[in-house]
């Protein structure tokens, strides 16, 4: 059997149902009305032709933005940075403790800070998102697994440093920066003491929030083949994270949205025994409602999906797959982020670069080819932010002004009105009235 057809079944075999409630979703969760009326100075109507443009969707799409400034060459790197912006509105910095403080009282904030491979500067991270209308969030506040090599192993004195660390990004930070995820992959493995101390994510949330008062603070957890989150045995609200957030909330932790990895980290020789479940949108949906319990935001925090290759077959199946799965999360209440882990191959974890024999280069796991070219599901991913998910409407205020229906997000409408021009900036927000008036 090939891959497209065992990877793909649970889709093919009940697309069309699928399908209808992928688009009963977008529409109900993704979109709202929204009228412009043009008046004169007293308030009376007045005729005029409008077009209106989505320009930022409120829905976040995003990727790490690990390789800004660090490629071999400053054409690679304006290239990546093109290929960024062209299609994500979001973009994950790395606040990777051992980098960001490599010795104590060391740190790298600083955009001409010395570079560390896959760890650029905040600094220089947030330069490029505010040239570029991007929205950072920070990853991550407590992940002990990349705790710096210097730090003693003592639970109190590892508080009080994590504390120390969270009052001093919180001080540069806090107003640039709305999501920051606390703590990440407890259900994973560390050597550290203070990883196996029963209350450190309460503790990590109750220390994020005194210091992060106004911003959303997100848990966040590993795929790690499927055991943590997805499960391949499913158990209902008995998953591992489930039981997790359920116990830190009982607790009083102040979590604001739930962060869920979805790396297929598997062998090709793997992949058709691990994946069956996690390629069925039927799954996935069960899956968001039963985090949907919560009443909590939730975010695909990082997702790779393998290629294996560069084989013309194999990019076709991962596009294919990107594509079914982003309409899937598109689709879901609760969702506000997707976030693709490596933009450009042959330069991920664990791994000298372009080395695609090692670590996660393994996977060709990334939306563009190690030379920069796009592959099908960068396109593909691209389509549906720019072209599938996009408002461009035109018509005529009358009387009852410009009535449309459009994605939530940021637009600009042009007016015209005996023969003047005239720019609206306004934002269709969920569960707002969405009236907007231009008095000329």
């Amino acid at each position: 059997m090939e891959r497209r057809e065992y990877l793909l079944k649970a889709y093919h075999d009940n697309q069309n149902e699928i399908d209808a409630r992928i688009k009963e979703g977008i529409e109900k969760y993704r979109k709202g009305n929204a009228t412009i009326r043009l008046t004169d100075k007293t308030g009376k109507p007045i005729n005029g032709t409008v077009r209106v443009q989505l320009k930022n969707h409120a829905f976040r799409f995003g990727a790490n933005c690990f390789m800004l400034d660090e490629m071999e060459s400053a054409e690679k790197n304006e290239h990546y940075q093109n290929k960024f912006a062209e299609v994500f509105n979001l973009a994950t910095l790395p606040f990777y403790w051992k980098d960001l403080e490599p010795q104590p009282g060391k740190l790298r904030f600083a955009r001409n800070s010395e570079k560390i491979y896959r760890r650029p500067a905040p600094d220089l991270c947030l330069d490029y998102c505010r040239a570029h209308g991007i929205e950072p969030k920070a990853h991550c506040l407590n992940y002990m697994q990349w705790s710096p090599d210097w730090l003693p192993d003592d639970i109190k004195e590892t508080k009080r440093l994590l504390e120390k660390r969270f009052a001093e990004l919180a001080e540069r930070y806090a107003d640039q920066i709305p999501n920051w995820e606390v703590i990440n992959e407890t259900l994973c493995s560390c050597a550290r003491k203070f990883f196996y101390d029963p209350e450190i994510v309460e503790w990590s949330f109750a220390t994020a929030r005194r210091y992060f008062p106004h911003n959303e603070l997100t848990i966040n957890e590993a795929t790690e083949t499927a055991r943590f989150i997805w499960t391949n045995h499913y158990v209902g609200n008995r998953i591992p994270y489930y039981t997790q957030i359920e116990r830190a909330l009982a607790k009083g932790a102040s979590i604001d949205s739930i962060g869920l990895q979805y790396h297929l980290f598997f062998r090709r020789e793997e992949e058709k025994n691990r994946t069956k479940m996690l390629l069925d949108p039927t799954f996935l949906y069960k899956i968001h409602d039963l985090y949907a319990d919560f009443g909590l935001p939730m975010q695909i925090t990082e997702v790779t999906l393998p290629a294996y290759s560069k084989e013309e077959t194999d990019e076709a199946l991962q596009a294919e797959m990107l594509t079914m799965l982003y309409r899937t999360w598109f689709s879901m209440e609760r969702m506000e982020k997707v976030i693709y882990w490596n933009l450009q191959d042959g330069y991920a974890a664990f791994a000298p670069q372009g080395d695609m024999a090692a670590g996660e280069n393994y996977f060709h796991g990334a939306l563009l080819r190690f030379d920069g070219s796009e592959k099908p599901a960068y396109r593909c991913l691209r389509k549906l932010v720019r072209e599938e998910w996009h408002t461009d409407e035109c018509g005529t205020a009358g009387t009852d002004g410009f009535a449309f229906r459009g994605f939530f997000g940021d637009y600009e409408a042009e007016i015209s009105v005996n023969g003047c021009s005239h720019t609206l900036p306004f934002t269709i927000k969920k569960g707002e009235n969405n009236q907007f008036t231009l008095a000329l």
